[in-house]
């Protein structure tokens, strides 16, 4: 029930965040809940292999190429969902800064873990 909650959560910011964002498109609310699970599901399986990949430079960058490796996971999130869209790389690193606020904060509406 948790996971539930926190997919629609995280669709509820990417609609927030495309309506606030000129560069990000979302086509309707089941879209958002779509991106969502994609979303979910890439951190699962794509982030930590890139992160194990990319350790060099995110320790010479002192952890900030994480924000390039989150930007990526968004990156292909708009590739494999249609009706989703993110226009460039920054775009994508705002795009995925301002999701983890949003998620940190209506996910601590929840309460514990």
């Amino acid at each position: 029930m948790n996971f539930i909650l926190r997919i629609l959560l995280t669709a509820l910011a990417v609609v927030i965040l495309a309506y606030v964002l000129p560069g990000v498109n979302v086509a309707g609310y089941g879209t958002a809940i779509i991106v969502a699970l994609v979303l979910a599901i890439l951190n699962l399986l794509v982030k930590p292999i890139l992160v194990i990949f990319t350790l060099p430079v995110t320790i010479l960058t002192l952890g900030l190429f994480l924000l390039i490796i989150n930007a990526i996971i968004i990156l292909l999130a708009d590739t494999f969902v249609g009706g989703f869209s993110v226009n460039g790389l920054l775009m994508a690193i705002i795009f995925s800064l301002l999701l983890s606020l949003f998620q940190s904060l209506l996910f601590s509406l929840l309460g514990k873990d």
